[in-house]
C-alpha cells in the first residue's frame, strides 16, 4: 500500500508537471492493470503505456515520483511496477 506521508503536499506547482504529461487525458486503463489482467494481455497492454511514456516530455519527473512514494500500482515513468521494485533493491543494495 502507498503511504500517503511520503506524497507531497496538494499544492498545485508540486502536481503540474502531471498536465505536461503524455498521459493526460488517456484511460487509466492504459497504465492500471484489472485485477484479474495477466500474461500477454498484461505484457500487451503496458508495452502501449510505455510506448506512451518514452515520448513524454516528464517522464522523469514522473519516475522520480513514483519511486519516492513508492507508487504501488501501474505505469510510472515507462517502468512497471517491478521493474521499479527492482531499481529500488538494487539502490539501497548499491546505497
Amino acid at each position: 500500500m502507498a503511504s500517503i506521508a511520503r506524497l507531497p503536499m496538494p499544492l498545485m506547482d508540486v502536481y503540474e508537471w502531471q498536465y505536461e504529461g503524455t498521459c493526460n487525458g488517456v484511460d487509466p486503463e492504459t497504465f492500471f492493470s484489472p485485477e484479474s489482467e495477466r500474461g500477454p494481455r498484461r505484457h500487451a497492454r503496458e508495452a502501449a503505456a510505455k510506448a506512451l511514456c518514452v515520448r513524454c516530455p516528464v517522464i522523469d519527473q514522473c519516475l522520480e515520483h513514483a519511486l519516492r512514494v513508492k507508487e504501488p500500482y501501474g505505469v510510472w515513468g515507462g517502468l512497471t511496477t517491478g521493474e521499479r521494485a527492482n531499481l529500488l533493491s538494487r539502490t539501497a543494495v548499491a546505497g
